[in-house]
């Protein structure tokens, strides 16, 4: 009997994906629903879910653990990139479109937000996107 490699539900992975997107724009536009004493921190991690299920998106075979991990270095490269200053990544980063996907300066808190965004998608994907043919 062969082995079957499980795979991702490409349907649930979208819906994740635009679902979090909702969540994480809603956590920017309405702060006062969140505790004050998380800032920005929510919207981070709800960015870091929106990878891991983008990804998971085109990563369908992928196990959850490499997707988790590809996740948390896409994230980690994004934020690390905020310390290039160049004019025109600067520019860009001044576009409402370009600060939502880029961010605009470095902060070690943020990796932790990132970080806990992706270990919570890595258990939703194991738990509830990942079927067996």
């Amino acid at each position: 009997m062969f082995l079957v490699k499980p795979e991702r539900r490409r349907l649930l992975q979208v819906g994740a994906t635009v679902a979090v997107i909702a969540l994480g724009l809603a956590s920017r536009a309405y702060p006062q629903f969140l505790p004050a004493a998380l800032g920005k921190y929510p919207g981070d991690a709800l960015w870091a879910m929106m990878i891991v299920f983008a990804l998971g998106v085109l990563a369908t075979r992928m196990r959850t653990w490499q997707l988790a991990l590809w996740s948390l270095l896409i994230c980690f490269a994004v934020e690390f990139g905020q310390l290039v200053q160049a004019p025109w990544i600067v520019e860009l980063r001044a576009h409402p479109l370009g600060h939502l996907a880029l961010g605009s300066t470095f902060g070690w808190g943020d990796l932790i937000a990132y970080t806990a965004g992706v270990a919570v998608a890595a258990i939703i994907d194991k738990l509830a996107l990942f079927k067996r043919r």
